[in-house]
């Protein structure tokens, strides 16, 4: 299965770069499915669903969430009823819509995704190691399922590796998100799970995370609230991770960066330019 996991898309420029070259990559990299990050598509805050009409029309099979899930209001009740969307598992019982979910891939093979919210720096949601084992209770990785993606959202990369060894050889990936800044740490543990601790975003980055940077600079240096943050609106560093994993184990064998466009170095996955690791 060759998958592609777009970071968290960042406003108008963000969009603007899945939109105009995810069909494409699509195409030039024979992907079975796509997954983007969407919780920030929104002005910089959630997402509506309009622009997850917007994503699914430029070629996402499925959008996730994060901690900005909820800030676009108008996405609670259009969640329940849109399987390819899902927010973070362990949020409390009774919070609308999923965060796990299987989906065809094209000859017929099946694949488990799912969410799930880190705690270090961040709200005290439910254990998101226990949330992940629950989920793999009910599928087998090359079994029920060719292949379980997890997203650990989150701010520590040390909690981001312990989950990812602590799914390692149960799960074909574990990619986390969040930071918006990509890391080069991508590799394939010794179970066979591929890992990376932050895929970063599809945004501009002459910017303070996506966001302009004249407010976060000032609330910085003046420790006082000013502006409402706004995402910054130059060209898009699209950043993601490819996958390809194995049909009949479900564990990864070659995964690679992918970055274009905007001012990070670029990054294509099966052309030598990107440092791609097999198993």
């Amino acid at each position: 299965m060759k998958l592609l996991y777009l970071g968290d898309v960042v406003g108008r420029a963000g969009r603007s770069a899945v939109a105009e070259n995810l069909a494409r990559w699509r195409q030039e990299l024979e992907l079975d499915f796509v997954i983007v990050n969407g919780e920030n598509a929104a002005n910089g805050f959630g997402i509506t669903p309009k622009i997850c009409d917007q994503l699914y029309e430029a070629g996402a099979d499925v959008i996730v969430l994060g901690n900005h899930a909820w800030d676009a209001r108008e996405i609670i009740p259009h969640i329940d009823g849109e399987k390819r969307l899902l927010r973070p598992l362990n949020l409390p019982t009774g919070t609308p819509g999923r965060g796990a979910s299987v989906f065809e891939v094209p000859g017929g093979r099946r694949i488990l995704i799912l969410q799930v919210l880190g705690r270090i720096f961040m709200e005290p949601l439910d254990d998101p190691f226990a949330a992940a084992a629950e989920a793999l209770k009910s599928h087998t990785l090359g079994g029920s399922v060719n292949a379980i993606f997890v997203d650990m959202h989150a701010e520590a990369t040390s909690e981001k590796m312990a989950i990812g060894h602590y799914l390692d050889g149960r799960v074909s990936c574990v990619f986390g998100t969040h930071t918006h800044v990509p890391t080069v740490d991508h590799q394939i543990l010794p179970g066979g799970t591929a890992y990376l601790s932050d895929v970063g975003m599809c945004g501009d980055y002459d910017s303070v995370i996506g966001m302009e940077k004249a407010e976060p600079v000032r609330r910085f240096t003046r420790k006082m609230p000013g502006a409402r943050f706004a995402p910054a609106s130059g060209e898009a560093t699209a950043c993601g991770i490819y996958l390809e994993t194995d049909d009949k184990t479900g564990l990864a064998t070659y995964l690679a960066p992918l970055r274009q466009g905007g001012r990070l170095s670029p990054a294509w996955p099966v052309t030598g330019s990107a440092p791609g690791i097999r198993a």
